[in-house]
């Protein structure tokens, strides 16, 4: 069965239950053929998917398997990860575009940009956890107290530990996104998360700490961009964080005057 041609909907239209229902499932499958064409060229290119991921680890170390098939499933684990975000783009302009017919002409101009800046800042902490935080957090684990022990890796637990440290950076990343809306629908404002700077450099340190590490080095590599961050949030609130209210009514003054 084919995926039908998804033509594009307005504000205005008015879809029945099984015609939102059938344009959903057309856009599930087209999510899903884009991983699976990812996962299968990550799949064929295993062997620098696996050298990417072990990069970080320090003195050349390779992960060691405790499983006959555990070299198996890591690597098709590995890939499918690096296929999910190859295939990401598709699959958040999928949503979007599913969302987005909900969403008044007003709510749009608002909501669009806010959607938009999710993947990036996501894939941006992605990157930054990636060649800042885990060479020199694999660099002081793995050598800390090194005379006292005989530190092996473990190919499951190293690539469980890399997958949550650069999913939860990834999601911290979203304090912009989370700020903005707060704003735009009048929870907070610029001024308050000025006055509020103490407590939050405390809840970015709490929630560092809850990242699949706690060593100090990493926890100051964590809480230092989320941080500035914070301060971004701020500034781009005062650009763009006008409540949704007041955005409404611009138009409707302008029009009177």
């Amino acid at each position: 069965m084919g995926v039908r041609r998804i033509r594009p909907i307005s504000h205005e239209d008015r879809l029945s239950i099984v015609d939102h229902l059938d344009e959903l499932r057309s856009r599930l499958i087209l999510c899903a053929m884009a991983f699976v064409v990812a996962w299968a060229l990550t799949a064929w290119q295993n062997h620098l998917v696996l050298e990417i991921v072990n990069a970080p680890l320090p003195n050349d170390i390779e992960p060691i398997t405790l499983g006959p098939a555990e070299a198996f499933y890591s690597t098709l684990t590995n890939s499918a990860y690096v296929a999910l975000l190859i295939s990401l783009p598709v699959i958040l302009y999928q949503l979007y575009a599913f969302l987005l017919p909900a969403f008044s002409p007003t709510e749009k101009r608002v909501a669009l940009p806010l959607m938009l800046m999710i993947p990036v800042l996501f894939i941006t902490g992605v990157v930054f956890c990636y060649f800042v935080v885990l060479t020199p957090a694999m660099q002081f684990l793995l050598n800390f107290n090194a005379d006292e022990f005989n530190t092996q890796v473990r190919a499951r637990d190293y690539y469980s530990f890399v997958t949550l440290l650069m999913l939860a950076m990834g999601l911290g990343f979203q304090i912009p996104v989370g700020v903005l809306v707060a704003c735009k629908l009048g929870i907070t404002s610029p001024e308050k998360l000025r006055r509020s700077r103490r407590y939050a450099i405390v809840a970015i340190v709490v929630l560092a700490s809850l990242l699949p590490t706690l060593d100090p080095l990493t926890l100051i590599l964590e809480s230092i961009p989320l941080y500035a961050l914070y301060e971004l949030s701020i500034l781009m609130a005062a650009a763009w964080g006008r409540p949704i209210a007041d955005v409404s009514d611009q138009p409707a003054a302008e029009g009177s005057g």
